[in-house]
């Protein structure tokens, strides 16, 4: 009985912080992703560029995880890892949109 009764709360604390989802903000972490890997295979994006993008993405992601580590993700943190997400969505657009081109 007891076994049963730990095993039951280790799945719960693994899967904790699986059930603290943010589907909405992956699926734009996703898009953003293919946006900066289209803006390098285009040339709108030089490799400096495309690197402090990446770098920001990952930020985002550590944050997302940051948020999630507790096991529930609260509306203000969603909110403000939506925000980010909107700052780097307009940082994808500025670099893509700017004068500067790879140039091959």
């Amino acid at each position: 009985m007891f076994r049963k009764i730990a095993f039951a709360l280790l799945l719960t604390a693994v899967a904790a912080p699986a059930l603290a989802g943010t589907p909405r903000l992956n699926a734009r972490e996703h898009n953003q992703r293919q946006r900066i890997a289209q803006g390098v295979h285009s040339g709108e994006l030089t490799r400096p560029e495309a690197r402090r993008l990446v770098h920001g993405e990952m930020g985002l992601h550590r944050a997302e995880r940051y948020a999630k580590s507790d096991g529930v993700v609260t509306r203000a943190e969603r909110c403000r890892l939506e925000r980010r997400a909107d700052r780097m969505s307009g940082r994808i657009y500025r670099q893509k949109h700017d004068p500067q081109s790879r140039g091959d």
